[in-house]
């Protein structure tokens, strides 16, 4: 369990892909290959129409990825291939070519707000806050940010970013298009979840492959841009600031 898990089941056309780990669902490396390769393998699976995206428990959707791998970082190699695991994931799921559904049931911070901006449709509850806190520790949010800046705007990315000790409420996140409603129990949330993925798995597959391609346009440079942004990540945690700022983090 130390590298978390992650399952995918299919019924009705709709896969489920559950990811979990005990650190509030943050992601080490070898779970966000996984899950890259998870959006691959779908994407190509005639049997599925939706995919809901979801991570297990009660309490927060996604942490982010894995502090304990951040802090060991020790060159600009390690450093730049960190950061392209979620760079690889966004860009899985910006190419896989069904939709996908995120079923965000609490908080969301860092990379963990980029994977709720890389579904093409996301429900909340009132616990799914969301925080972006790269520049404390020296750092930014450049892998996500174009993702962030995609589905929310320049201005509240700005607001996300620059405000990097606060809490923006789900219903901020609602207002500023990250989610399209907000619910006040996940039993409510699961319920419209499974709606809305059955309403989908009942359309046309072909139209809905190509709307998939409609929302994504413009965007066929990422895998350049998002490498290039690792590169920048990888260079920034390796300076004095950013390692000072770790000593509190490390065991």
């Amino acid at each position: 369990m130390s590298n978390g898990s992650l399952y995918t089941h299919i019924q009705n056309n709709i896969a489920t892909v559950e990811f979990f780990h005990p650190a509030s669902n943050s992601f080490p490396s070898e779970l966000l290959q996984r899950l890259a390769t998870a959006f691959t393998e779908l994407s190509i699976n005639k049997e599925v129409h939706v995919i809901i995206l979801k991570s297990e428990k009660e309490g927060a959707f996604c942490a982010g990825a894995s502090f304990d791998e951040l802090v060991a970082i020790s060159n600009f190699e390690d450093g730049k291939q960190f950061f392209l695991g979620f760079a690889n994931v966004i860009n899985a799921m910006r190419l896989c070519s069904k939709l996908i559904i995120g079923r965000i049931q609490g908080k969301a911070v860092g990379g963990g707000v980029g994977l709720a901006a890389a579904c093409d449709y996301c429900l909340a509850t009132e616990q799914a806050s969301v925080k972006l806190s790269e520049l404390t520790i020296g750092i930014g949010p450049f892998v996500i940010e174009p993702v962030v800046e995609r589905k929310m705007g320049v201005a509240a990315l700005s607001e996300l970013t620059l405000d990097a000790t606060s809490w923006k409420t789900a219903y901020w996140a609602k207002e500023k298009g990250l989610f399209a409603t907000v619910f006040q129990t996940i039993d409510e949330l699961d319920k419209e979840v499974e709606n809305l993925a059955n309403n989908l798995a009942s359309y046309n597959p072909n139209a809905l492959v190509e709307m998939k391609k409609v929302l994504w346009k413009n965007t066929e440079n990422w895998e350049q841009l998002l490498n290039e942004r690792a590169e920048i990540s990888g260079k920034l945690v390796l300076s004095e600031f950013t390692k000072k700022a770790l000593q509190k983090f490390k065991k």
